[in-house]
C-alpha cells in the first residue's frame, strides 16, 4: 500500500499534506485509510472543546466532573497512539514519555 507523508499539529489539531502549510509538530506516514481518521479525531476533539466552552459558563458543574474532559482526553490518547504508530523512533521515544501514552 502506498504511504502518504503527513505533518501533524496536536497543537493545533490539524494535519497538512505540506511541511510548509503551518507550524507541524509530528511527521508521520501513513496509508490513505488512516487520514481520515485523524480529521474525525480532531472534528471530535473541536467539538466537545466547544461543550465545555458552554459548560464552563454553569459554576454549579466543577469541570473535573465534566465527562466531555474525560472524552477529549481519551482523543488525546488516540491521536497519540497514531502517531506512535506511524512516526520515526524519535517521536517515539518522546510520546511514550507523555503522561497520555500508556
Amino acid at each position: 500500500m502506498e504511504k502518504f507523508r503527513m505533518y501533524v499539529s496536536v497543537l493545533n489539531q490539524q494535519v497538512y499534506h505540506h511541511p510548509d502549510d503551518s507550524p507541524w509538530e509530528y511527521e508521520v506516514s501513513v496509508t490513505r485509510e488512516y487520514v481520515p481518521i485523524f480529521h474525525h479525531l480532531f472534528k471530535e476533539m473541536d467539538r466537545l472543546e466547544f461543550r465545555n466552552f458552554l459548560r464552563s459558563h454553569l459554576p454549579y458543574v466543577p469541570y473535573h466532573y465534566d465527562k466531555d474532559n474525560h472524552d477529549i482526553d481519551i482523543r488525546t490518547m488516540k491521536v497519540y497512539a497514531l502517531i506512535h504508530e506511524f512516526t520515526d523512533n524519535q517521536s517515539k521515544r518522546f510520546i511514550e514519555k507523555l503522561p497520555y501514552f500508556r
